[in-house]
């Protein structure tokens, strides 16, 4: 299959080193990939692009085009302001997804969309919207200054609308997989529209939670940040009721994409691989006891906490040490932190690495960040994250792999990582993660016993290999059952057709394919023999809520085996 990778970030696919994008291509080496990339980065795109590879700008100055006419400028101001009045008028919410694909489609036609979204009547039609009898305005009533500011984060948000990648890129190929959500969506939302090109949405920490979290401190005025989140809330909507099939990063995370409407049969709990699993597991533990801590230094992840139990673990046991890793969150939160320890009669120091020779050795080290995470599990005995909310499983997987015992609090994905393979217990309560700590620092076999485990469970999950496999199955499952049409046959009146491209078509090595390869008589069998699994008008049935992708032995479920039937 041609498949199309879709991500948002602040570097191209040529700058970065490997990443999750790279893995799943490398896994696949039957299919072809064409990258796409946002860059919401600060710097222009690069200059050059690597083959396959296509990027595009969300900051800076918009792209160079002239606006549209008298008259179409008047069909942009209805569709603008139909999307706009969707993010300001609760009532008409249900038409924002009307007024994006309005848009995009002028858009597609005369490339004028960016010059009109920074013109004055875009900016009289956001005025007028939101200071319009009925608009919700809870924020805060908006300045003049704010519809500046508004109207430009919008342009940029709406920049893959007139993005020069459809007809001819995105159009034709079999599958898109939208790495992140947000903007990101946007090109394959208009893929499937167009043309008829079904998407699977993985997201790794879910875009819509963590724009709520950023905008909370983002440099803008109340109004503005309210219509940024409506926008990024109902583009979140239409992406999960669009979308093939989701691929949450964890079980936290599909909660969070059930919550926000996605329909429950339609997600599958898809874990990133990482190849860490193959480092070999950490050395011989330190001389002295050593409790290791990692975390950005912020509330959210609670290192008052850790210093609470630890004070009591250094009543019960004085020898212990505890050393943390992370960088400082807000401002001077280092120094309160400090001074907490002070005040908890714990010596103190700030360095990443030793102290000078006969230097006493102070009970907490506060170490910054290290070279790399192994560096930190090294250095452990027990490994400790004492966080209020836990977002991404990255850092305890990798803590895991170390082979060091976990004590963790019950929050986020932390549960869900650790399993039986560690102590879990309530965020909040010092005595509670001082007895868990004194319990593994006191018992070597059970240390042993709980790291070998963390290390296993986390090797059989986290691999790269099962998430490969997943997606394998996924992407031939949705296109075994998605009707689709080829690009050149999008017309007035043409019926979508089951396997009117089959995975084959697309594969790595086939030879050139030429008008008469026999597409109508391919279609034709196609429709045959899934014919009586489609639905009127060749319209796929949704996958069974019980449907599990691993079975292959079924022949009902199996989508390798329902695309050899179907060709």
């Amino acid at each position: 299959m041609r498949i199309a990778l879709l991500t948002e970030g602040t570097q191209s696919y040529a700058q970065r080193a490997g990443g999750w994008p790279g893995r799943l291509a490398a896994g696949l080496p039957e299919h072809e990939f064409q990258r796409y990339a946002l860059l919401s980065g600060q710097g222009p795109a690069p200059a050059r692009e690597e083959p396959g590879s296509h990027t595009l700008a969300l900051r800076g100055p918009r792209p160079a085009g002239r606006g549209p006419g008298a008259v179409r400028r008047r069909q942009y101001v209805v569709a603008y302001e139909q999307l706009v009045r969707a993010l300001v008028v609760p009532r008409e919410r249900a038409d924002f997804a009307v007024g994006l694909y309005r848009l995009a489609e002028l858009a597609r036609e005369d490339g004028a969309l960016p010059a009109f979204l920074a013109s004055g009547a875009a900016q009289r039609v956001l005025e007028k919207a939101w200071r319009s009898p009925g608009a919700d305005t809870a924020a805060g009533q908006p300045l003049v200054r704010d519809v500046l500011v508004a109207g430009d984060l919008l342009e940029q948000c709406l920049r893959p609308l007139s993005a020069p990648w459809y007809a001819g890129g995105l159009g034709e190929v079999d599958l898109c997989h939208v790495l992140s959500g947000g903007p990101a969506a946007l090109p394959a939302l208009l893929a499937k529209r167009l043309y008829g090109v079904p998407f699977v949405l993985t997201e790794r920490g879910l875009h819509l939670r963590e724009q709520y979290l950023g905008y909370r401190h983002a440099p803008y005025r109340w109004p503005v940040r309210a219509l940024l989140l409506a926008f990024f809330r109902l583009l979140t909507e239409e992406t999960y009721r669009q979308a093939a099939v989701l691929t949450p990063g964890s079980a936290y995370d599909q909660e969070w994409q059930r919550r926000c409407g996605a329909a429950p049969e339609r997600i599958r709990v898809v874990y990133e691989g990482t190849e860490a699993v193959d480092r070999p597991a950490a050395g011989p533990e330190p001389e002295h006891p050593t409790l290791v801590w990692a975390g950005t230094l912020e509330p959210g992840s609670d290192p008052e906490l850790m210093l609470h139990a630890f004070a009591r673990v250094r009543a019960e046991l004085p020898q212990a040490r505890l050393r943390m890793y992370g960088v400082e969150g807000p401002p001077r939160y280092l120094e309160h932190c400090l001074a907490v320890a002070g005040r908890l009669g714990l010596s103190t120091a700030v360095r990443s690495g030793e102290g000078a020779p006969g230097e006493a050795e102070p009970a907490v080290v506060f170490a910054g960040r290290p070279a790399a995470p192994a560096d930190a599990w090294e250095r452990a005995t027990v490994v400790v994250f004492s966080a209020r909310a836990h977002r991404v499983p990255r850092l305890p997987v990798d803590a895991m792999l170390s082979g060091r015992a976990l004590v963790a609090t019950d929050v986020g994905v932390l549960r869900e990582v650790v399993g039986p393979a560690g102590l879990v217990l309530p965020p909040g309560d010092p005595q509670g993660l001082a007895v868990a700590c004194l319990a593994l620092l006191g018992d070597e076999e059970r240390r042993s016993r709980l790291g070998l485990a963390g290390r296993l469970r986390v090797q059989e999950r986290f691999a790269v290999e099962p998430a490969v496999t997943a997606f394998r199955e996924i992407y031939l499952e949705v296109v075994s059952r998605w009707p689709a049409f080829p690009c050149d046959d999008r017309r007035a009146g043409a019926v979508p057709q089951p396997f009117a491209r089959p995975a084959e078509f697309w594969v790595a090595g086939r030879s050139a394919a030429t008008p008469s390869d026999g597409p109508a008589e391919s279609g034709a069998e196609a429709g045959e023999a899934v014919g009586s699994s489609a639905g009127p008008g060749g319209t796929a049935p949704q996958p069974r809520p019980d449907e599990e992708l691993a079975v292959a032995a079924d022949t009902d479920r199996a989508p390798a085996q329902v695309m050899a039937q179907a060709l």
